[in-house]
């Protein structure tokens, strides 16, 4: 009876431990989903953390960019360049470096001899003129009256005519100066701005000779008066690219005094001809310049975009190359608390020079694409 009783007490507790160790299997955590083989799944912390940047597959502007050099130029519509007419002495400066006139306004006054010159010539051609006309008339009136000849009064007529001519000369040259207000009595003659705009150049000191330009001598500009808000850049195009660039296109530059910094106009000249020695035609785009970042003879690397059309396009710094595969990765969903990214074969027009590549294959419309922190992506691949 005891050897019963024992045996069933140790049935019991082999019983009991059976149920303890089914009970203990129950509790253990489930083993953790195993990654598929191309994905990386992040937890929202650390898809922060890798600051990953997510952007739609969509239709883009997909174009060409045409690459020279360029230096940066006013607008020759809006410059005004000043010479002086008249030779003589700069008596005084009227508008100094940086400030800004209207057209018209006084730049400088300049004592001249000239100006008693032009007064005193039409004077005397006027005088010549008269004493012709009564010569002429007197000839005429013998050459009826048969006491004269004909020749002289052919001669006659021809002084007429040459004294005529000057005093419509003197006149001229009268009318010129006087364009810059000339005083025939103090014999001053005032530079006047012909544009509105900046003075951004000024040749010219008080008590300097200068040198006319009717003077028959070499005159220098004085003056360069001109608007930074609006600059052209003129840069060289090759032939082989001659044909593809049209006006209108979208122009880009950047100069390396703003590193970083791009400033967007649009061509609209291209030159009907080509440099002989060089084999370039010049090509003109217009900047709108309001901060007047760009200054004048600023050398700049200018970006023409050609053959523009709508595609489905990815950025250029979404693709990564593994071996001879490129790759980017999209992000596939998101559950147990973490994001899904999967890795993914493309094939994409990489002869573009533009931001957006053109995808041939392997995505589509739509798709959430990596387009920051792909390289930590790369780096978890199992």
């Amino acid at each position: 009876m005891k050897t019963q009783s024992f045996l069933f007490l140790i049935a019991v507790l082999g019983g009991a431990a059976g149920c303890g160790n089914k009970a203990t299997a129950a509790a253990a955590p489930a083993p953790a989903a195993k990654v598929p083989p191309g994905e990386v799944w992040l937890t929202p912390t650390q898809t922060q953390d890798a600051k990953i940047q997510i952007s739609d597959v969509a239709e883009e502007d997909v174009d060409d960019t045409i690459l020279t050099s360029g230096t940066v130029t006013l607008d020759d519509m809006r410059t005004g360049h000043v010479y002086s007419p008249v030779t003589g002495r700069v008596q005084e400066i009227r508008a100094r470096l940086g400030q800004r006139v209207k057209k018209g306004d006084a730049l400088a006054l300049i004592e001249s001899p000239d100006i008693g010159n032009a007064v005193a010539d039409l004077h005397k051609a006027q005088a010549d003129l008269i004493a012709a006309s009564h010569d002429l008339k007197r000839k005429k009136e013998l050459f009826e009256e048969k006491a004269g000849s004909g020749a002289e009064l052919e001669a006659a007529q021809d002084t007429y005519r040459r004294a005529k001519a000057e005093v419509e000369r003197a006149q001229e040259r009268d009318a010129l100066l006087r364009v810059g207000n000339a005083d025939a009595v103090t014999q001053t003659f005032s530079l006047v701005a012909p544009v509105d705009g900046e003075i951004l150049m000024r040749n010219i000191n008080p008590g300097i000779q200068v040198q006319g330009q009717y003077s028959g001598g070499a005159s220098n500009e004085l003056y360069t008066i001109g608007e930074l808000d609006h600059v052209w850049v003129i840069g060289d195009l090759y032939e082989m690219d001659f044909a593809r660039v049209h006006v209108g296109a979208p122009a880009q530059v950047t100069v390396v005094a703003y590193p970083g910094k791009v400033f967007k106009g649009t061509v609209d000249w291209v030159s009907g001809s080509l440099d002989p020695s060089t084999r370039t035609a010049k090509v003109r785009c217009n900047f709108d310049n309001p901060d007047k970042f760009l200054r004048p003879m600023m050398y700049a690397t200018v970006q023409v975009s050609v053959d523009q059309k709508k595609a489905v396009a990815i950025p250029r710094n979404s693709i990564l190359r593994l071996g001879d595969q490129k790759i980017v990765f999209i992000e596939v969903g998101e559950g147990d608390g973490l994001v899904k990214y999967k890795r993914v074969p493309v094939e994409v027009d990489e002869g573009e020079s533009s931001q957006w590549l053109e995808v041939k294959h392997g995505l589509e419309k739509g798709q959430k694409i990596v387009v920051s922190g792909a390289i930590l992506l790369a780096a978890n691949l199992e």
